[in-house]
């Protein structure tokens, strides 16, 4: 039988019958009044500890995404003929115009932030050319923040694309 083979029964028989190996532990510092708040087990459950200020009670916690409701997007459009790009805004359930297009916002979702970053507009977008009477629909359907081309307004003229949701608590 090898030594080490010899060594590693020998190992396991004396942690088998509690007689594990010796090891040196450096002592724990004694805590400074600076120091942090004991550890929780050494809390009763019914007693609070107030926040210290520079020890992450002056953090500003934002909202809960979940208690934030969306009032409208934020879009960008393109006019391709002059190369100019714009913010269009459109209130939930609202419509803005972009040059002969009118958009129409039916719902916009940011996803939490644990999740991967993802904004999304479901959209209704008609084109009302100088002259004409009735509007046709150019697009009908969610755009995604983060894939503009999954599903893209095909226009000759113009380009739009979602930009973010704009929420406010509810």
């Amino acid at each position: 039988m090898s030594v080490s083979r010899r060594f590693g029964l020998l190992l396991a028989a004396a942690l088998a019958f509690g007689a594990g190996p010796a090891v040196a532990q450096a002592p724990e510092p004694a805590p400074s009044a600076g120091d942090a708040a004991p550890p929780a087990e050494d809390i009763p459950s019914d007693v609070e500890t107030p926040a210290r200020p520079g020890a992450g009670g002056d953090v500003v916690v934002p909202p809960d995404p979940a208690s934030l409701k969306a009032v409208g997007v934020t879009l960008q459009g393109l006019d391709k003929v002059t190369g100019r790009t714009s913010a269009i805004e459109v209130p939930m359930d609202g419509t803005a115009a972009f040059g002969t297009l009118i958009i129409r916002l039916r719902q916009c979702i940011t996803a939490p932030a644990d999740e991967k970053p993802e904004t999304s507009a479901f959209l209704e977008i008609t084109d009302q050319p100088p002259g004409q009477t009735a509007a046709n629909v150019v697009f009908s359907g969610w755009m995604f923040a983060s894939s503009p081309a999954l599903s893209a307004l095909e226009h000759p003229v113009y380009d739009v694309w979602v930009s973010t949701c704009r929420t406010a608590p509810h």
